[in-house]
């Protein structure tokens, strides 16, 4: 984890791994799993028959993979397992645009923010089409876009962390409203959504393919 202020954050999304390790330790059963898939946007939304964390695109998924097709409650209930909490909107805000960091690498700034989660251009992520060419998992397929990289593979960025911006939405905990904030722009779309100022939610109980998360603590003292 990396700390930031009086919070740290995982450096990557949780994985297909991480979360394997939940689901063997607490025998839950995702909503997309008893639905029988979870959903992609194509001309409407649309139920993808098997599609779920283990096999993101219908296939098993890689142990590095990012978990999709997870709700904001399970994402929660993940965290809990693990002995940490969904970040806040705030915190989330801080780590993916603001270098916290005393001796940051990568040329960043101590107490400098920057536009995107890569620094001052999206360069690096894994967007739709303004972020140049990153290398994707090989079996994704939908109407639009490449798919998610694993975890920890792209340009590391803001606060030596990957993937905050572009791969997958990562859910935040927004409040106890039927709808939760989702950050970071996805694959699904480009660089804008990626930026700090673009507001983006969900129902808590959505289940899709390029939502994800990662989960964040208090510091210790």
């Amino acid at each position: 984890m990396q700390r930031i202020g009086s919070f740290e954050i995982d450096r990557t999304e949780v994985t297909i791994g991480q979360f394997q390790r939940f689901v063997d330790a607490t025998r839950a059963v995702t909503s997309a799993e008893r639905r029988g898939g979870g959903s992609t946007f194509e001309a409407g939304w649309e139920q993808r028959r098997g599609w779920t964390w283990r096999a993101p695109y219908g296939k098993p998924g890689a142990a590095d993979e990012p978990a999709v097709h997870v709700t904001f409650d399970e994402a929660a209930a993940f965290c809990t397992w693990a002995g940490k909490r969904l970040p806040t909107d705030v915190e989330w805000g801080e780590a993916a645009y603001t270098e916290r960091r005393p001796q940051p690498s990568g040329g960043f700034i101590t107490g400098r923010s920057y536009r995107y989660p890569t620094g001052d251009s999206p360069g690096g992520a894994n967007c739709l089409g303004d972020c140049g060419s990153v290398k994707t998992v090989s079996h994704a397929v939908t109407s639009r876009g490449k798919g998610h990289a694993e975890a920890g593979t792209t340009k590391q960025g803001v606060n030596g962390l990957h993937e905050m911006g572009g791969n997958v939405w990562e859910w935040v905990d927004s409040g106890s409203g039927v709808e939760q904030r989702t950050r970071g722009g996805s694959w699904w779309y480009g660089a804008t959504q990626m930026q700090d100022s673009h507001i983006q939610g969900k129902p808590r109980d959505t289940a899709v393919v390029y939502i994800g998360f990662r989960c964040a603590r208090d510091a210790a003292r």
